[in-house]
């Protein structure tokens, strides 16, 4: 009976709190799906492009790619727009991850004949590329160090911390020799330090000499996960402008895609993305979405600022 009254409680001062602030419903759902429809078609471009070539030419490809996500994110300093700079860094931060992460790391995975480690669950095994990245643990703290006690990042998280660590404000982070803020380089930034601190929290999520799949903290994590998503895609509903919503949608996205990754390890989702040639029609379709999205997303936008 309690929670029945917690549930209609808490269902008044959510559609209170929706009536009260005017939202942007289309648009949050539209950079939502933009950014959510990345993850699945990049897993399934790398997937493809092992099976496709050999493995010298992969890692040049994916050295390539890296230098590519590279270049882009620098030239969206000297482009115009919140939005384009937006969009540079974002796809220049997918290509850098893809290309100077993820197949970096299977290259010296692979050089040193590095083997999957299995699943005591029966799932799937976690690829060797991914076991090396919980090293790099002191290097992502170092990141986390920058944008704690540096300026103000826009990030809930990172903004809690100042919150309570600096009390007095903006006032005592001036003081703290702020950087300057490239919409661009802060995308690409955001992207890869969050992707990053995902799998490092996985991988010692599902390592069994610390916890486990089915541990109950993987779990709960799970769960807080999915509850922050939806809690920030209801904050980014209130955002008017398609570069706010975007670069919102990044983080919003990759905590969604921290839970559907646990689901998908315990066997409750069907990741088709990781056996793209056997989902054929629906990776394309999922492609096809991706592209209508894209255009919807930049003609709204340019219609808007005519």
């Amino acid at each position: 009976m309690i929670g029945h009254y917690f549930l209609l409680l808490t269902s008044y001062f959510l559609l209170l709190n929706m009536v009260s602030k005017k939202r942007y419903f289309g648009r949050a759902i539209a950079s939502f799906l933009l950014v959510l429809f990345t993850m699945p078609l990049g897993h399934a471009v790398m997937i493809l492009m092992e099976h496709i070539m050999d493995p010298g030419p992969l890692h040049v490809a994916g050295f390539l790619l890296g230098l590519a996500g590279l270049i882009i994110a620098v030239a969206g300093i000297f482009v115009r727009g919140d939005l384009r700079q937006t969009l540079f860094g974002f796809f220049g931060g997918l290509l850098f991850w893809t290309g100077w992460v993820e197949f970096l790391f299977q290259y010296y995975a692979d050089r040193y004949g590095m083997l999957p480690m299995p699943d005591p669950m029966g799932g799937r095994p976690t690829q060797p590329e991914y076991l090396i990245m919980p090293a790099s643990f002191g290097f992502l703290v170092m990141f986390w160090l920058l944008y704690i006690f540096s300026t103000r990042s826009g990030c809930l998280f990172f903004s809690w911390i100042q919150r309570h660590l600096f009390p007095k404000g903006n006032s005592e982070l001036a003081n703290l020799r702020p950087m300057t803020r490239h919409t661009s380089l802060t995308t690409f930034m955001e992207f890869n330090v969050m992707i990053w601190t995902s799998y490092v929290t996985l991988m010692f999520c599902y390592d069994t000499n610390f916890l486990g799949v089915s541990h109950p903290i993987t779990l709960a994590l799970g769960v807080v996960c999915l509850a922050g998503s939806v809690y920030m895609f209801l904050k980014q509903t209130r955002m008017k402008s398609w570069g706010a919503n975007i670069r919102m949608s990044i983080a919003t996205v990759l905590v969604f895609w921290t839970f559907v990754e646990i689901i998908g390890r315990l066997g409750i989702l069907h990741e088709i993305w990781l056996q793209p040639l056997d989902h054929i029609r629906e990776m394309v379709a999922l492609g096809l979405l991706f592209v209508a999205l894209a255009g919807y997303t930049l003609y709204d936008a340019f219609k808007v600022r005519s």
